[in-house]
Formats: structure tokens, sequence, C-alpha cells
């Protein structure tokens, strides 16, 4: 990977990617869609755990006028501790699900977060993942083994890279590239942004990249400037 790749990216010019690489997707078909959100709940998590709770009304309320969306939660913590709930379609299950959930110490385990998509995927279409972390303890290769896997599965994963570690952005972006989704990173203190990028990938999945176009066009005036500068 080339430095400039590796550089990091202002909050602008990383949504302005981000929506580009999104519009570019291909289209999913109608009805509903399933989204797995994964999130790292380790020691290292706990605040953004906690905004992402409050945010993810957000992924349901994107999506609500494009056929909805069934959104299963998993998670990793502690001691190899991996989990996934059922899927659910109301913020409020969702909330409760992840309430009921407490950051603990341990390593990463991004490999069972991809592994268990692929699983998840051959039963039944899965639409796209969300993954929300800031680092990464695990061999490379094995992990863009399984994003290649989603890849050709047509599952797009969206990491969402909270802080600036160097060797997890270089890992995220490989994740994104051979899967097919995009790659955003993002500041706790800036929860606006992951609210915006949050919303996005929920208008994808339930309705596709002409979806999105038009989510944009009725959006903030950020997003809207940062579509013209696509077309």
């Amino acid at each position: 990977m080339s430095d400039k790749e590796l550089r990091p990216k202002s909050d602008k010019q990383a949504i302005d990617q981000f929506i580009h690489q999104v519009q570019k997707l291909p289209s999913q078909g109608g009805g509903q869609g399933r989204l797995i959100f994964a999130l790292d709940a380790t020691a290292s998590r706990e605040a953004t755990w906690d905004q992402a709770c409050h945010l993810q009304s957000e992924l349901f309320m994107a999506a609500r006028d494009l056929g909805g969306l069934a959104i299963q939660l998993c998670y990793y913590r502690g001691f190899g501790e991996f989990k996934a709930t059922k899927f659910v379609t109301e913020t409020g299950q969702l909330l409760n699900l992840m309430n009921g959930v407490s950051c603990l110490g341990g390593h990463t385990q991004i490999k069972k977060v991809l592994a268990h998509a692929v699983k998840e995927t051959r039963k039944e279409s899965v639409k796209a993942v969300v993954f929300i972390g800031d680092c990464c303890e695990e061999p490379v290769d094995e992990l863009c083994h399984s994003a290649g896997e989603l890849g050709m599965l047509r599952t797009p994963v969206f990491m969402f890279h909270e802080g600036t570690d160097a060797h997890a952005r270089a890992v995220f972006q490989q994740v994104s590239k051979l899967s097919g989704g995009a790659y955003a990173p993002f500041d706790r203190n800036s929860p606006q942004i992951l609210k915006d990028l949050m919303a996005a990938v929920a208008v994808y999945a339930s309705g596709g990249a002409k979806a999105l176009e038009d989510f944009s066009s009725r959006s903030s005036a950020e997003v809207k400037r940062l579509t013209k500068q696509i077309r």
C-alpha cells in the first residue's frame, strides 16, 4: 500500500470519498434489506459504544421509506467472546439489545465478524455489513480472505474507523476494498459524521445506489455539497 493511501484524510475528504464509493456500488433489489451492525466492544470502545446506542436509530429512520431494514447486532469483547443477536426491525429492539452489553477488555475478533457475515449471507442475502472499531490485532491475510469471500457474495463491508491508528486504517481499507464496500474514519467528538455515514449505508442497504443519490439530494447542506462534487 502506498504512502498516499496511508496518509490520513480530512473529515470532508473522507466523507466525500465514502459517498463516492457507495454510489458506485451495484443497485440492491427492492424490499426489506438485511444489515449486520458489528461493533468492537472491548474496553477502549466504551465511549463510542454509548454514542452508537444514541445514533443507531439513524439506520432505521433512513431506511423506513425504502422497504425498511432488518438489523442484526454483532459484537466481540473479553476473552474470545463473540455474540450475534436475532435480526430486529425496530429501533427500540436494537437499542434494548445494545443497552444489555457492557464493554470488556480483550483482543479484536474481526475475523469472527467477517466469518459470521459469510455464514449469514450464504443462508439469506445480507445487503451490507457495518463495522465500527478502532484497532486490529489479527493476521491481515485471514481478514482479507474473508473480505474477499464477502465480495464474491456481493455483501459489502463498511469499515468505520475511530481514531488514527495507522495499522488499523491500512487493514480496514483493505477489508472494505476486497468486500466491495467503503472505509471512513470518524472522531467520537464529531457524532454528526458517524450519523451521516450510518444513514448513507442504511439507504444503500434498503434501496441501492440510486436511493442513496436521492437521499443525498434531500439531506443536509454538507451532504448535498459533497454529492454535487461527485457528479
